[in-house]
């Protein structure tokens, strides 16, 4: 890399510094982790000479970096926060689940997952009382040649009406978060809530870095979902709201047009599956068919 506005000898000097940290590198035993490192100094350092990045601003990407490090505990991953705002999340998705067939598409984890999530049987209620408009979500988890996938384990979590995951509460509830198991023909349904748009935590470093960039941190509304079964490739993606005003400004990059349902509205009075007495109110569902790609050598 050359900058026509530098002198061939600081263009040099430039040159031979990224060499001298790359080579420091030349002696790693694990040769990926060699090639990761050598190429990041040399897109670190292209970076910096790109931009001629001032040591003021050196200075305050330090201070932001280490903003974001302290604002992160057990229940906030702003480094998960900060990568989703630049797409990394979903790009490193992107690179990592290779299209196959009609496979369903994955789209970003997000900092908000929880391990050992609450087992509910099928037609069972994720909600845990957590407020929002029930809705009813079904459909069948089958691999790329059709064949039903029997027992995959089906993990889902959302945000709650107020925009909240439980997670983000300081009282330790579980709520809006479960998981269950398909049936012999790959038939899952369950009770959640409807999507609703919230903003990701925006108190923080990368909600300063937001708004001084000019950007919304609201989230197209969605319901998340991860999938495994055995021999099959793990599926984390969301199903998100036909229709949301904020589909094309995700502020995580995380929409795929694949992955935009059709959330049926439905009147208080319309008989709900299996009976379940909504109070009289409104209520909606929708369809998921879930499509797993079998699994590469590495899972």
């Amino acid at each position: 890399m050359t900058d026509n506005n530098i002198s061939a000898e600081q263009a040099k000097r430039e040159e031979d510094l990224v060499a001298t940290v790359m080579a420091s590198f030349e002696n790693t035993p694990d040769p990926r982790l060699k090639e990761i490192m050598q190429k990041l100094v040399r897109h670190l350092h292209n970076f910096v000479r790109d931009v001629r990045l001032s040591e003021s601003e050196w200075d305050k990407m330090i201070e932001f970096l280490t903003a974001v490090g302290h604002i992160t505990d057990d229940r906030r991953q702003e480094f998960i926060l900060l990568s989703d705002v630049l797409g990394i999340s979903m790009q490193t998705v992107a690179v990592n689940n290779e299209a196959y067939g009609d496979a369903t598409e994955s789209t970003v984890f997000g900092p908000f997952f929880v391990d050992d999530a609450p087992l509910i049987e099928i037609g069972g209620d994720i909600s845990g009382g957590a407020p929002g408009q029930p809705c009813w979500v079904e459909g069948r988890v089958t691999d790329t040649d059709g064949n039903p996938v029997s027992g995959a384990r089906i993990e889902v979590w959302e945000a709650d009406d107020d925009g909240f995951y439980d997670v983000q509460y300081s009282d330790g509830r579980t709520t809006a978060r479960a998981h269950l198991f398909s049936d012999t023909e790959g038939k899952y349904a369950f009770w959640a809530l409807t999507p609703t748009p919230y903003p990701i935590p925006h108190d923080g470093p990368v909600g300063k870095m937001l708004e001084a960039t000019g950007r919304s941190p609201m989230r197209a509304s969605h319901l998340h979902f991860m999938v495994t079964a055995p021999k099959l490739r793990r599926l984390v993606t969301h199903i998100f709201v036909a229709g949301d005003e904020l589909l094309a400004s995700d502020s995580v990059f995380g929409v795929k047009q694949s992955l935009v349902k059709q959330f049926h509205s439905q009147a208080g009075d319309v008989p709900t599956p299996g009976g379940r007495d909504v109070g009289g109110q409104p209520w909606s569902r929708v369809q998921f068919d879930i499509v797993l790609a079998p699994s590469t050598p590495e899972e």
